[in-house]
């Protein structure tokens, strides 16, 4: 459907209220959101999508997953009036309280989260119940977009440039570039790296406007370190900083909301919620997907038929899945499942990865911040600022070297992520939570930004509503172990600096269960420890790897067309060769980008360049092949 607001408010997702606990911090929780819901920018009513009563069997582009990549792609070619374009995403749209970045924690494990699980882990996770390791992922139109931590990291140079160098022509970090341009409205250009950001793409990027103030001591710890603050998004990738996030005047910013409510007056762009895509439909004879298979709102089974493409943008998880369900994978893997063979191709699933961390629990007994009040409630809805309009200390972001890594290469291998301080509803209902003597607890999280472990997707049945099988293999290669163990002592060096000192911060040494019998603080403790309590990121990737054409290990092209099915792409995280070393949010809507200039080029017979050498503008630079093409692309700009 068209996205309109002609039917009634749905209420998806969790309410505040529910999400938090505690008697009398419940009903604040539920009036606060009842305020939220009035606020016209957060809801937005008119902007949302809705569901189409009667939908279209036949369209020229079919997009499955409305998240990081999804919506992204959808919007960019719904920018062709000529082309008719379907989203379609298996959750609902986002709910309010999500856009509060204070709140982002609420909603996972909530019902706009899959909640997925790893099967039981070898070397990881060994503390959780069943050894399994917990994956949240956004079931939600704007994805996991909606319930991430917002930071806009691009990733190094050096990330890129190893994807070209593998054979993925058209990839390399100057290539990829202007596509991280072409969404940017940078809030703060002035400040940044000058050549490295642009304005008055769809996508707001900019510091939150409240930074706790232990947000600057920990920047001067790291200066203390050797580490400068920088624009890790420019320039230099080593260094410390209050990270940018994608928030629009204090409010989160999905790529729903960001590319999708304005293209809401666009008749034909459709968006259905959800509506889960069973499998994509090949045929045998000419090697093309042509049509999607999808379980409707209504319980029903439709088949929904694509003029030109299907592009599948479920994500790590779910688009692998999606193509063995498809018949699309490993002969062995679909036999077991049931599912009959369209087209073999081993890869699908393999080479799925993540960053992977541990929390390192400290406590400060800095006492400056209020607790979440109505006072900092009615900051927030009046100003957009304070405490709510922020994600505590976790803005703050640090990218180092161990001695594993060359630092001459500006390639760290340990990216700093940081917790606490955060106005949620913890069980205290206080910003950061009180640990007795007047403290509180904060985290110190080294994460191994170029993991070597490296696991497998598979399909557990027919049954496109089954979980499939994820085996993530954290840790099973020991040179992560050992980046980990340094980022770990580097985190306890940084508590050591003078200016955390001020804080009293002093590190929680309560031995991890299970590895009370071993010495505290030696190599061999801090291996028995991440081990028991591993802490995945959300940033999985490489489960449909880039690669070229004929290599075994790869299941699309540069281009993301999946090697040997016509008219079908990948467009998200998992086709990531290698993660990128840092949140994977902006890459990930990077990737998407790309993707629609792929299909463009294909179906219009045109070369976009994807953001004019001047960075002033957002209009596609086009050399068209004739002056009545270059007329067309002029209607559409």
């Amino acid at each position: 459907m068209a996205i309109t607001c002609d039917c009634p408010m749905m209420q998806p997702g969790p309410t505040l209220a529910a999400t938090c606990g505690g008697g009398a911090f419940m009903l604040f929780m539920g009036l606060l959101e009842v305020f939220l819901r009035s606020q016209c920018d957060l809801e937005d009513p008119c902007g949302r999508a809705q569901y189409r009563r009667h939908m279209d069997s036949v369209y020229d582009f079919i997009v499955v997953g409305g998240g990081s990549a999804g919506a992204v792609v959808a919007a960019r070619l719904s920018e062709v009036p000529e082309w008719r374009v379907l989203l379609l995403e298996a959750g609902f749209d986002e709910p309010t309280g999500a856009q509060v970045p204070s709140m982002f924690l609420n909603f996972i494990g909530s019902s706009i989260d899959w909640g997925y699980q790893t099967e039981p882990e070898p070397a990881a996770c060994l503390g959780e119940k069943g050894r399994k390791c917990y994956w949240p992922r956004g079931k939600v139109l704007g994805g996991t977009s909606v319930m991430n931590g917002m930071m806009y990291i691009r990733g190094s140079r050096k990330d890129y440039d190893s994807w070209a160098a593998a054979g993925n022509e058209g990839w390399s970090y100057d290539e990829v570039l202007p596509y991280f341009l072409k969404s940017e409205d940078n809030k703060q250009v002035k400040e940044m790296d000058q050549g490295y950001h642009a304005t008055g793409g769809p996508l707001t990027v900019a510091q939150f406007p409240y930074h706790p103030p232990l947000s600057y001591s920990i920047v001067k710890a790291g200066e203390e370190l050797g580490y400068k603050q920088r624009d890790l998004n420019g320039i230099h990738h080593t260094g410390f900083a209050i990270a940018q996030t994608t928030n629009r005047n204090g409010s989160r910013l999905s790529t729903a909301r960001a590319f999708l409510r304005p293209a809401k007056q666009r008749a034909n762009l459709h968006v259905m919620l959800n509506a889960t895509v069973t499998r994509v439909l090949i045929n045998q004879t000419t090697r093309q997907a042509y049509a999607v298979e999808v379980r409707n709102s209504f319980g029903g089974t439709e088949v929904i038929f694509a003029n030109n493409e299907i592009v599948l943008s479920a994500g790590a998880v779910a688009s692998p899945q999606l193509l063995q369900l498809s018949g699309v994978g490993d002969p062995a893997v679909l036999s077991r499942a049931g599912v009959a063979l369209a087209h073999r191709l081993p890869a699908v699933g393999r080479n799925l990865h993540n960053h992977v961390a541990h929390f390192l629990n400290f406590h400060v007994s800095d006492n400056n911040t209020a607790p979440l009040n109505w006072a900092t409630a009615m900051e927030y809805l009046l100003f957009r600022d304070g405490l709510m309009s922020g994600t505590g200390i976790s803005e703050v972001t640090a990218f180092i070297n161990t001695k594993y890594a060359d630092p001459s290469e500006d390639n760290p291998d340990i990216q700093l992520f940081f917790g606490g301080f955060l106005a949620d509803c913890a069980r205290t209902g206080m910003v950061g939570e009180r640990v007795g003597n007047g403290s509180r607890a904060v985290q110190l999280i080294p994460t191994v930004l170029r993991p070597k472990s490296r696991g497998r997707l598979e399909i557990a049945s027919s049954d496109p509503f089954e979980y499939p099988k994820i085996y993530a293999n954290y840790l099973t290669h020991p040179d992560d172990v050992k980046t980990l163990i340094e980022g770990i002592k580097f985190a306890i060096k940084l508590s050591e600096t003078k200016a955390l000192k001020r804080y009293g911060i002093k590190l929680d040494k309560t031995p991890v269960k299970g590895c009370e019998s071993i010495k505290f603080g030696c190599d061999a403790y801090w291996e028995c420890a991440v081990r028991m309590q591993t802490a995945p990121e959300n940033h999985q990737a490489g489960s449909c790897k880039m690669g070229p054409r004929g290599d075994p290990t790869a299941v699309v092209d540069n281009l993301l067309q999946v090697q040997g099915i016509d008219r079908l792409r990948v467009a998200d995280a998992s086709v990531m060769p290698s993660v990128t070393s840092g949140n994977t949010n902006a890459p990930t809507i990077m990737i998407a980008e790309r993707a629609a200039d792929f299909i463009k080029q294909r179906w219009l017979g045109a070369t976009v360049a994807p953001y004019p050498l001047s960075h002033g503008g957002l209009s596609n630079v086009l050399q068209a092949s004739d002056s009545q093409q270059q007329a067309t692309w002029q209607r559409w700009l």
